[in-house]
């Protein structure tokens, strides 16, 4: 499975990577704003921060919602760097443009997926990411992980290669639960990272290897 941060926090995404583990980062205008990162030119110039600091794919989103606009955003946003992928909204123009993009050589991601059709529509677009919400659908007493589940029965019955990258992960139980479903990438807080490295049984032990150790010295 391959872990991706969601943020436009630069620490955060440097703190992930210089753990090793990191494959990745997620943003978009709400991170970007919560960031305190306005204006177009500010923006974009963030994306190559963000892609100078990981090795991984960088998804961007696209503002635009009618075709034209989608084409316009996201070939821009794919000239910044070679790791920018184009984040796309799963609308029917949106599909639209993920197709324009993927005949073109262009990685994509289509966001705010929400049920197994339009994995299937996203799928058949060519998006190299599909990023079903399931924090989101679990807002609403829906199951999250069920769609998980079903987007990987679906794709591994056509053989698509579309990921699937689980998306609005919460905390480190989203994490393992997706792992055991199958999904491609995870993408979630760093919190949601380093909350699996706890364990008291961790902290138990190496506090007693300590404590032996300073006896024996």
């Amino acid at each position: 499975m391959k872990f991706f941060i969601d943020t436009a926090n630069l620490e955060q995404i440097k703190e992930a990577q210089d753990m090793g583990i990191l494959d990745g980062v997620t943003t978009n205008p709400s991170l970007m704003a919560k960031e305190g990162i306005t204006g177009t030119n500010n923006i974009l110039k963030h994306y190559v921060d963000i892609c100078n600091l990981v090795d991984g794919d960088v998804s961007a989103e696209v503002i635009a919602t009618d075709f034209e606009g989608m084409v316009k955003e996201g070939e821009a946003l794919a000239d910044l760097h070679d790791q920018i992928v184009v984040k796309l909204p799963m609308i029917k123009d949106g599909v639209k443009a993920c197709k324009y993009f993927s005949d073109k050589g262009i990685k994509t991601n289509m966001t705010l997926v929400f049920s197994p059709g339009q994995a299937l529509l996203a799928a058949k677009a060519g998006a190299t990411y599909v990023s079903p919400f399931i924090g989101r659908l679990d807002d609403i007493s829906t199951d999250g992980l069920n769609l998980i589940a079903e987007i990987r029965m679906i794709y591994d019955n056509y053989g698509f290669d579309t990921e699937i990258l689980a998306a609005s992960v919460r905390h480190t139980m989203h994490v393992i639960d997706c792992a055991k479903l199958g999904a491609d990438v995870m993408t979630g807080p760093l919190s949601s990272i380093t909350g699996l490295l706890n364990h008291p049984l961790t902290d138990i032990g190496l506090e007693k290897f300590l404590a032996d150790y300073k006896k024996g010295n």
